[in-house]
């Protein structure tokens, strides 16, 4: 299968320039300002267009245990929902339960992809215990392609791990040259402030708020600073979604942690008063939770000048059904939203048409910088030759608008309903096979491969 790209602005995270593209045996042959006088099963016109590396998605959940439920996206129409958003590659959370051996995780997490994923996908492998086995189990399933691990210090009782948890696993992930990606709260905090909104009879989402306020996340991020200076450990905090967590970050990488930072579209386009004032607001029921409005802008300029690295999803897909868990008490309702799919267009939009950031650092936030932090860069995050042929042509002309009533998650309501883009792909490929074109799906489940990764965090 071969494919020629021709005529399209070409945008990496360090180059911008016109140029043809030819791809052959799933990868990138020749970079040229003009290919001609070649045979291609299939050609591309894309002047007028930007041509992208495929975006990658460094946080999402799609086989999800949660608070006795599970999320209702498959890898197919995960996937599915991925490709026709631009984003040919995903990196899931492995999460399993305190009681469950690591390596079964693995094999469980790893079986509901394979054979069904559309695109290319790799995992964080979920540390919630740790002891002899669970370590045997992480050292083999670093062996086995994975180089990053997921840590919780939140929810107590079910993901989150103690102290003692945390310096061994910082520990052995520093030994392998592991990253550890973590959930940055403190679950002791959480529960208290959980049982006394609860006995004063504040049950509804609103007060989701304000059981996780952000010095419970900022906590979180200067206890996580603490221990990785002690161990030497590389770490890096997913869904950052406040100016004071963002700040603890920053004294840590100032004193020498090696820290890397993570914020979500939601973070940079909702606030709070999305998830309140009735049960309405279930839906938009996440942890960390929206913010302040105040605290969009410090994220959008973090983005802009490198202080946050990546723009990540944390998709989450509940219905309003099994939202409705919990009715009477906000802490039974299932955490998360649905944002996989229009990640790349919302930022897209407010980002580059909006001015606040350029177009360079857009691919190096939603691709490169995550290609490189999971151990994905050049094969993947990259327009070069070698380079797995991950593209994503985008028409900046598009515009319409976000409904659940036409996006390809399975779910029943969209958090960003009515929101209008500016852009979207034309085209997407998935190693030199076309996969999405104009809003539709075209391309095979199953055809996703697993990524083997090598360690590079010593």
């Amino acid at each position: 299968m071969s494919l020629l790209i021709k005529n399209g602005e070409v945008v990496t995270a360090d180059e911008q320039y016109t140029a043809d593209i030819f791809c052959e045996n799933e990868t990138i042959t020749r970079i040229e300002r003009n290919i001609d006088k070649v045979k291609a099963d299939e050609v591309i016109d894309a002047k007028g267009k930007y041509v992208f590396p495929g975006f990658i998605d460094p946080h999402v959940h799609i086989y999800l245990p949660f608070m006795g439920t599970f999320a209702k996206d498959t890898h197919e129409t995960a996937s599915r929902a991925a490709l026709v958003g631009g984003t040919t590659t995903f990196i899931e959370m492995i999460c399993p339960a305190r009681n469950e051996k690591p390596m079964e995780a693995f094999e469980l997490w790893l079986g509901k992809a394979e054979g069904k994923s559309a695109c290319d996908f790799t995992f964080h492998m979920g540390v919630t215990r740790y002891d002899a086995e669970a370590e045997r189990d992480f050292k083999e399933i670093v062996k086995r392609g994975l180089s990053s691990f997921k840590i919780f210090l939140a929810y107590k009782g079910a993901f989150g791990i103690t102290d003692e948890e945390l310096y061994a696993a910082l520990t052995l992930a520093k030994k392998l040259g592991v990253i550890v990606t973590a959930h940055c709260e403190n679950a002791d905090l959480v529960l208290e402030l959980q049982k006394k909104l609860l006995s004063e009879g504040k049950t509804g989402p609103e007060f989701h708020y304000w059981s996780r306020p952000p010095v419970v996340e900022a906590e979180g991020v200067h206890h996580l600073m603490t221990f990785a200076e002690m161990t030497g450990a590389h770490v890096y905090t997913v869904h950052t979604s406040c100016e004071e967590a963002l700040a603890e970050a920053i004294r840590g990488k100032q004193r020498g942690v090696n820290v890397w930072v993570e914020t979500l579209i939601q973070y940079l386009l909702l606030d709070r008063t999305s998830a309140e004032p009735n049960f309405e607001g279930a839906k938009n029921v996440m942890s960390p939770p929206l913010r302040d409005k105040k605290n969009q802008e410090v994220m959008w300029k973090a983005l802009a000048d490198g202080s946050v690295s990546t723009l990540a999803t944390d998709h989450a897909p509940f219905d309003f059904e099994q939202k409705k868990m919990g009715k009477d008490d906000f802490t039974k309702i299932p955490n998360g939203i649905p944002s996989l799919e229009d990640r790349v267009n919302l930022y897209f939009t407010h980002g580059v048409k909006g001015n606040k950031i350029d177009v360079q650092r857009f691919v190096d936030t939603a691709s490169t910088q995550a290609a490189k932090l999971f151990g994905l860069f050049p094969r993947k995050g990259a327009i070069k030759v070698g380079s797995d042929a991950d593209l994503v042509v985008y028409d900046p002309n598009y515009r319409g608008k976000i409904s659940a009533k036409t996006h390809q998650m399975n779910l029943d309501y969209n958090s960003f309903e009515g929101f209008e883009i500016q852009g979207r792909p034309h085209v997407v490929t998935v190693r030199g096979k076309v996969a999405a074109r104009d809003g539709k799906f075209v391309g095979e489940a199953g055809r996703g491969q697993f990524l083997k990764r090598e360690p590079s965090h010593f």
